[in-house]
């Protein structure tokens, strides 16, 4: 059992939701990196859950990069992309193979085509999404692609249609509006009562998983306040449906590979290195909003596989803490107030809700602390900022703010009212984290540094109330 999925010997790229026959199989990109292993077959491999927590793994052979996956009859259909890297520019091409059983592939290379230099750019032309329009009775293409234009702003989700899955015309972009200078990667569309949802990840401006929202599939396309479902850490999203409920798949990135050459020279550990391609994968639930917008949880297979409870004793450390069972509160106007909580599992869940008085600066939850206090990670609800941080111990030494020039790691916008209750669910497995605010904000991140210590609660000037802490394992995990 995986609550984040990461195959043995390798990693998981970009992830092709798809549903049939009563299972989730979504498809995905499968990175071996350096190994050289007996077992390595590349390209795109099709896991099989019926509850993202078990998983069956079965190769395609068929080797590209991202695309879809669409059943029309007894014949399944994928379309994907490939890379001439030899050509100058690089050549990017969308490709169709078929199936009758979702094993054995058969490729149809005298479909494969390019941009057509006249709408789009030819730098730029992969991860097709296709679906069937039933308003213009014919089948939509979206493309991660560049429009041609004056500056580099052009991403965008470029447009084809078809009638028979095999001659696509090329049509104008569904969206394209010259904010990003990198197209719109791995597109997704899909419709929840009333609206139309357009999903796409991009590198530049903000290296993020954004949507955007429509009463029509001709736009216009809206932008909501909170437009992102999660961090930098969580990538690459595309979304699949049992017909019930809808769930949204990305990657969760390692920190092992210095591709750019950018890491530090002397080894600070992997919370200082940049963030690789792929990792592990991450599946949140989309929610619908009253007034249409998104938000995510974890699926509830996930949250109740997290059975097994753990007593919870809390240990003051600074400040003058009033401690109850599974409840903890402190008033330190003027100071910093921290408290230990229990050594995290490997991998456990924790959650508990607080809420505040006034306007503290900070307050939150502390992972892989001890009695200093002091190196770990902080989760830090920022009520004057209106937002919640994530940071490290690299944070929280001479070196780390030398090295690192900006202010803030990981951080995602909400609303911090006084005397309102909010209910925080923390999942930790190895060295991701996954943190879930009110089924609303969701903050993925990894800690590599720190194992085996503690996690804590922490209020800097002001007056909080953590209650209702409660801390879970899988059943029959080692501690």
């Amino acid at each position: 059992m995986a609550v984040f999925y990461r195959p043995e010997n390798a990693f998981v790229g970009d992830v092709i939701p798809f549903y049939d026959g009563g299972l989730f199989k979504p498809f995905y990109l499968k990175i071996w990196r350096d190994y050289r292993g007996a077992e390595r077959i590349d390209g795109w491999h099709m896991l099989t859950t019926p509850d993202h927590l078990h998983f069956e793994e079965h190769p395609t052979h068929i080797q590209g990069g991202t695309g879809s996956v669409l059943k029309i009859g007894a014949v399944y259909h994928m379309f994907y992309c490939q890379f001439d890297h030899q050509a100058v520019p690089e050549k990017q091409m969308i490709c169709h193979a078929v199936s009758p059983d979702l094993h054995t592939w058969t490729e149809l290379p005298e479909e494969t085509f390019m941009a057509d230099g006249a709408i789009y750019e030819m730098s730029d032309w992969r991860d097709p999404f296709v679906f069937w329009n039933d308003e213009e009775q014919q089948y939509w293409m979206l493309v991660a692609a560049q429009q041609r234009g004056k500056t580099m702003r052009k991403g965008c989700v470029g447009k084809c249609v078809s009638k028979d899955l095999k001659t696509w015309t090329y049509d104008q972009p569904l969206y394209a509006p010259g904010i990003h200078q990198s197209a719109h990667e791995c597109p997704d569309l899909f419709k929840l009562g009333d609206w139309y949802y357009l999903i796409f990840s991009a590198y530049t401006d903000r290296f993020q998983t954004y949507y955007r929202m429509s009463r029509s599939l001709n736009g216009p396309w809206t932008t909501p306040e909170r437009d992102t479902f999660d961090t930098r850490a969580f990538y690459a999203a595309k979304t699949g449906t049992d017909g019930v409920d809808r769930f949204i798949y990305a990657w969760n990135p390692t920190r092992e590979y210095n591709l750019w050459n950018f890491n530090p020279q002397q080894d600070f550990g992997f919370d200082y290195n940049t963030w690789d391609w792929g990792g592990s994968m991450i599946v949140h639930q989309l929610i619908q909003n009253s007034d249409g917008t998104l938000s995510v949880t974890a699926p509830a297979s996930i949250k109740n596989a997290f059975s097994e409870s753990k007593a919870v004793e809390i240990d003051p450390l600074n400040g003058p803490w009033l401690v109850q069972a599974e409840a903890a509160q402190v008033s330190s106007p003027y100071a910093y107030a921290s408290a230990l909580l229990p050594l995290i599992p490997p991998a456990c869940k924790l959650e508990a809700d607080f809420c505040f008085e006034g306007s503290p600066r900070q307050l939150g939850i502390a992972l892989q602390v001890d009695e200093k206090f002091d190196l770990g990670y902080y989760l830090c609800f920022e009520p004057n900022r209106e937002r919640i941080q994530f940071k490290s111990g690299l944070r929280m030494c001479e070196d780390g703010g030398k090295m690192f020039p900006y202010e803030v790691e990981m951080e995602r916008p909400i609303t911090l009212n006084p005397q309102q209750d909010y209910h925080v669910t923390l999942f930790v497995e190895d060295t991701i984290l996954e943190v879930h605010v009110n089924d609303e904000i969701a903050l993925s991140t990894r800690m590599f540094n720190y194992t085996r210590r503690r996690f804590g609660l922490f209020v800097s000037e002001g007056q909080a109330l953590f209650k209702n802490i409660r801390l879970f394992t899988l059943p029959h995990a080692e501690e």
